[in-house]
């Protein structure tokens, strides 16, 4: 959320930095002066509250005087009484334009950051820059899609997902289990070899703090709710939710920031706004496992932290070798919390398109402020409170990802080839898949109860050690149990 005295002129404000970028948005321009007025009404009323308290002092000198003399005070008790009423129903009315203003002014998006290209239409988005692996160019494929590839791989049963929980409901089995395991240790081993902190999330949060970090739009076209007893709960839609408020109510010095977390989570999302797009395969599923960059820093730092954290996210994809583009969002497609935000789109052979694969975001001190994560010491000069700056960038979700690649690098007898990256692990995944169930293109598919059993696969040769050093964990020391032996008596 902003804050109100970024809407005051004499508080040191400019309400039109914050008009200018509502018309950025596209969104409500007019709900910034309603917002100044809300803030002098409610001021005017608390004010109000408190100009009772000297009254309601004179008055209880006066019954001190009067019961010191001993004397009749009942009407200055009857006048006090009054004096109380009033002050409390002006406290009660003050918190409730406060609570309305509050409310009102989490509707208003974050401002807009000058380089952000101004349009509501997303084909204008703006191309950043472009890679696609030495020898591979992006052109449209006669070949098959993700869906058809893991189909044949029998990488995932679509028809029995559906059966047992409904639209885009699937099931991942053999090394479709494998491919989206590999992808989730790869990509968390490569951002800890980046200085970040693997950090796995609970799936749900409380609607308290489930309010401070998402958008009231994404309450009813994306979150599950779960209701539990007399406390609502809301299911993730992705890590930064809960990562976002790991710190929440906390001080945090210079010293202590940038703080890098690698999240880690199952994400649920209901994606009503997305009726009948991407409606075959895992691309656009309701559940699925993602990879989060997210980090808290120095607000004078956040723009480097943001570059940094979009580069971190297209090393990712160069050793997967898959072709991408960058692009900046439009300021009127960009969710509240984000100052600015890039997407990373890989390429789909088969659709002849780039799609997205990653979303990166500088949220400045949107949620930071509606969290109250504090940065450094506040000086006796500061009018306001400093925030810490919070930024977020996927690094795989793993479904979308899983697509991607099958498309690339299927080959002509719908196997796989090997990907560019320099996780060993996984590269051995895929050469076992494509050895799991080669098919031609014009064969149907092999029924499950036909498929090898895991056992049966060949397997690879062994590999020689990598001369680079594999990332190094801690051993934790285990304590071996004291054993006493019993002393029998003495006969």
């Amino acid at each position: 959320m902003l804050d109100v005295l970024d809407f005051i002129a004499e508080r040191g404000g400019n309400p039109e930095k914050i008009r200018e970028s509502q018309r950025r948005r596209y969104a409500n321009v007019e709900i910034v002066d309603e917002v100044i007025a809300d803030w002098e009404d409610h001021r005017k009323t608390a004010y109000a509250a408190t100009q009772l308290n000297s009254k309601i002092n004179d008055v209880q000198k006066q019954i001190g005087a009067k019961k010191k003399a001993k004397e009749d005070a009942s009407e200055l008790l009857a006048q006090k009484a009054e004096l109380e009423k009033e002050k409390k129903g002006l406290n009660d009315s003050a918190a409730e334009k406060e609570a309305a203003l509050k409310k009102k002014i989490n509707t208003i998006g974050n401002v807009v950051h000058d380089s952000v290209p101004v349009s509501d239409n997303e084909d204008n988005n703006a191309v950043q820059r472009t890679w696609e692996p030495e020898g591979v160019k992006v052109e449209k494929k006669d070949c098959l899609s993700h869906h058809e590839v893991l189909t044949r791989l029998d990488g995932y049963d679509p028809d029995r997902g559906v059966k047992v929980v409904g639209h885009r409901g699937y099931f991942l089995r053999q090394w479709g289990v494998f491919l989206n395991q590999a992808l989730i240790n790869y990509g968390l081993h490569f951002l800890a070899e980046r200085g970040y902190t693997p950090l796995q999330t609970p799936q749900f949060m409380l609607k308290d703090y489930m309010g401070k970090t998402a958008q009231l739009e994404q309450f009813d076209e994306e979150l599950y709710k779960v209701v539990d007893g007399e406390a609502d709960k809301y299911l993730i839609a992705t890590s930064e939710q809960p990562i976002s408020a790991f710190h929440a109510d906390e001080w945090l010095e210079p010293k202590q920031v940038p703080i890098k977390y690698a999240g880690y989570s199952t994400c649920y999302r209901r994606e009503a706004g997305s009726h009948g797009r991407d409606a075959w395969g895992i691309f656009r599923v309701h559940q699925f496992e993602k990879v989060e960059q997210f980090v808290l820093t120095d607000p004078e730092k956040s723009w480097e932290m943001f570059d940094e954290m979009i580069a971190t996210s297209e090393d990712f994809y160069k050793t997967l070798g898959l072709p991408y583009r960058v692009v900046a969002i439009v300021s009127g497609a960009l969710n509240n919390a984000a100052a600015k935000k890039f997407d990373l789109e890989a390429w789909f052979p088969f659709q002849g398109e780039y799609k997205e694969l990653v979303s990166c975001s500088n949220c400045t001190d949107y949620q930071s402020r509606a969290l109250e994560i504090r940065y450094g010491v506040k000086k006796q000069t500061d009018i306001k409170k400093t925030y810490v700056h919070c930024l977020n960038s996927t690094l795989t979700a793993t479904t979308r990802t899983l697509c991607c690649i099958l498309e690339n690098y299927q080959t002509e007898d719908v196997s796989l080839a090997a990907p560019l990256s320099r996780n060993s692990s996984l590269i051995d995944i895929y050469r076992r898949a494509s050895r799991f169930q080669r098919c031609s293109a014009s064969t149907c598919l092999v029924p499950p109860s036909s498929s090898p059993s895991p056992r049966s696969f060949p397997r690879t040769p062994p590999r020689k050690r990598s001369r680079r050093r594999a990332l190094r964990l801690p051993r934790p020391r285990l304590r071996r149990p004291v054993t006493r032996r019993s002393r029998l008596p003495r006969s």
